[in-house]
């Protein structure tokens, strides 16, 4: 038999083993296998087991294959053509949709191309649908793991060009980097080129920097498509002032309709932006030739995610100045994907929203399957897009549509089974600033709903500057006087409770009890006379207040607060006067002298104090004038005061 300590050694190991939460180490891996005829190669990859999520659509991996040629594939085992002998290094970005582990690694593979047995090679697609530049992602951005970037260009001119392409990433609303990039991989001899981030475009021939003045200010223009623009300089200086980091190549003899593409790995940050709801971009500008300024910008939206799922609503106004955003439009998103093995005729998307936005200001931005909007009271016989506006819902149905299933016979494009609904709404008229929430119960025909993650939107805090003044009331010093006048600063126009800090200086006066003394004195002739000496105080004081304080708002016009105020004199003066009266004899009758002396001492930053306060204002609680009564408490007796003011919050 055991010894008892070792029984209870033995059940303390189990438990403790049981507690630790052991970190997974082994990382998922994917391999790409290739059956090769000559040129013509066809890829596989062999992925490992997909780990399901509870209450999730079933589990799947999309794939992003980058040929080692400048041809990229979305398919799952995509065959192609080399054109040329020599040796392709492939590599493979492997998504996994509704799976509860982290994306698989895969490494590069080399292929030999020997010889040349399959002439029927294909060109890069052209992308003249897209205006000649278009930019794409493997996946949407979790922190601390890679994704792929793919920007295409093509040169749409008659003539043979030579220019430049420029990503910018890194928003600078945001307070950390969001990206790291990684690695570029060129496959038309594009080259790296360094410029300043702020400088003239004086000659586009060469590599010098662009330039555009600090002191111009450009207005923030939205590229919901690949836009073509002619000012160079502000569309550099736009960006510039919208993003931290840029990439710039040069590239060379792009031929009449000629399509290349150029391949980004990007590595999220572990301090990303962790709200699942928000939007970051990416900014793509392409300048096809050097010799002139004209120039597309297209712009790459990406929702912040913790798991890959395609079904997602997201918005822009995650970040929003309350200052700025009266009249500004948010924008809300929901992605949905079907993931049945088959089609879906009919989507419904049933999104919440919340109180504050005015859905008299609703519209519709974007769309995807494309179709008009439905006719009202009429039953549709094409597709289109139905719209009906509830109390606090918005419900899109896509009706007579086809969007195939991810999971359906001869399928091999899972983008094709993608869709989405963009929407943008106004603030209404008496908007707060609170945080909202809203998501979407997305609804394929007849099956159970899928419920999305919360879109949020919320503001940044804002600064508030106040001018205040008003009078100090003493009850317990003799004669006083104190008028004030200071700054307070606060959150702009917070809802509910908030911090508030003041900067106070009051100048002060008050007396001292007097001091009466009677006595019966035997002057210099030995006769006794009545003597009076009247002792005077006053006190000049300048003192700096500063008081901090939580204040809550009942309402848009009532606001209390309470908090700690500490003060201390800045100057302190005290005049001191005595006078001395002298009677004929041990009456008060007849005067016979009087003699009067004065002292003064000055001190400075002495007498430090501090206390409690009760604050109530009245009138534009959130912003505005008000009127303020306050008492405060000192940690010392007799120096308890009501203080009555005005103040102006900017």
């Amino acid at each position: 038999m055991k010894p008892l300590s070792s029984i209870f050694f033995l059940l303390f190991s189990i438990i403790s083993f049981s507690q630790t939460k052991v970190k997974d180490t082994i990382t998922r891996r994917a391999h790409i296998v290739f059956m090769q005829n000559g040129n013509a190669v066809t890829y596989k990859p062999e992925t490992p087991p997909l780990i399901p999520i509870a209450g999730a659509p079933k589990p799947s991996y999309s794939y992003l294959w980058e040929l080692g040629d400048g041809h990229y594939s979305k398919e799952a085992e995509p065959k192609h053509v080399y054109k040329t002998k020599g040796n392709y290094t492939t590599r493979l970005a492997v998504t996994n949709n509704y799976d509860n582990g982290k994306p698989p690694a895969t490494r590069p593979k080399k292929v030999a191309v020997n010889e040349i047995t399959d002439t029927n090679y294909k060109d890069i697609a052209s992308i003249a649908d897209q205006n000649g530049f278009a930019i794409l992602k493997n996946c949407d951005p979790i922190p601390d793991q890679e994704m792929v970037v793919v920007v295409s260009y093509q040169n749409l001119e008659n003539y043979v060009s030579s220019g430049k392409l420029y990503l910018f990433y890194n928003e600078k609303q945001f307070k950390n980097n969001n990206f790291e990039l990684v690695d570029f991989r060129t496959y038309a001899n594009e080259r790296e080129v360094k410029e300043n981030t702020v400088a003239a475009v004086d000659d586009l021939d060469d590599t010098k920097s662009y330039l555009a003045a600090a002191e111009n200010t450009f207005k923030t223009k939205k590229y919901r498509n690949t836009t073509t623009e002619e000012d160079l300089d502000a569309s550099l200086a736009d960006a510039n002032k919208t993003y931290h980091n840029v990439s710039v190549l040069e590239f060379d003899d792009a031929n009449p309709g000629e399509t290349r593409n150029l391949f980004y790995t990007f590595k999220t940050t572990p301090e990303m932006i962790k709200d699942t709801s928000a939007t970051v971009t990416m900014r793509g500008i392409f300048v096809p030739s050097r010799s002139y300024k004209n120039h597309k910008i297209k712009n790459l939206e990406m929702e912040i995610v913790t798991s890959h799922d395609p079904n997602k609503m997201g918005s822009n106004g995650s970040f929003m100045n309350y200052r700025l955003v009266r009249f500004k439009r948010v924008n809300f998103k929901t992605r949905f994907q079907n993931n049945g093995e088959g089609p879906a005729r009919m989507i419904r998307l049933e999104t919440d929203i919340p109180d504050m936005f005015d859905k008299k200001t609703f519209q519709i931005e974007d769309m995807y399957p494309k179709c008009p909007i439905c006719p009202k009271d009429e039953e549709p016989t094409v597709s289109c897009l139905d719209t009906i506006i509830k109390k606090n819902q918005i419900f899109f149905t896509f009706k007579n549509i086809y969007l195939p299933g991810s999971e359906q016979k001869n399928v091999h494009e899972k983008d094709s089974t993608k869709g989405f609904v963009k929407y943008s709404m106004k603030f209404a008229e008496d908007f707060h600033k609170v945080k909202t929430r809203s998501r979407t119960a997305i609804i394929f025909d007849k099956n159970e709903p899928i419920i999305t993650n919360y879109a949020t939107t919320r503001f940044l805090p804002g600064i508030s500057i106040g001018v205040k003044a008003g009078y100090n009331l003493y009850p317990d010093l003799e004669n006083p006087t104190s008028y004030f006048v200071g700054a307070t600063i606060s959150p702009f126009k917070s809802y509910r409770f908030y911090w508030q800090a003041e900067w106070l200086n009051s100048v002060n006066k008050y007396d001292s009890a007097t001091n009466v003394i009677d006595e019966v004195v035997v002057n210099p002739n030995g006769v006794k006379q009545r003597q009076r000496t009247t002792t005077s105080t006053e006190n000049k004081s300048v003192n700096w207040e500063v008081p901090v304080l939580i204040r809550y708002n009942i309402n848009n016009y009532i606001g209390v607060g309470a908090g700690l105020q500490a003060n201390f004199n800045v100057s302190q003066e005290q005049n001191q006067t005595i006078k001395i009266e002298s009677f004929e004899g041990d009456s008060e009758k007849f005067i016979i002298n009087t003699r009067t002396a004065s002292n003064a001492v000055k001190s400075s930053f002495s007498d430090f104090k501090t206390g409690l306060l009760f604050d109530l204002t009245v009138g534009a609680a959130r912003i505005g004038p008000s009127l303020g009564a306050r008492y405060v408490i000192n940690f010392e007796q007799n120096f308890n005061y009501f203080q009555f003011y005005g103040i102006w919050k900017f």
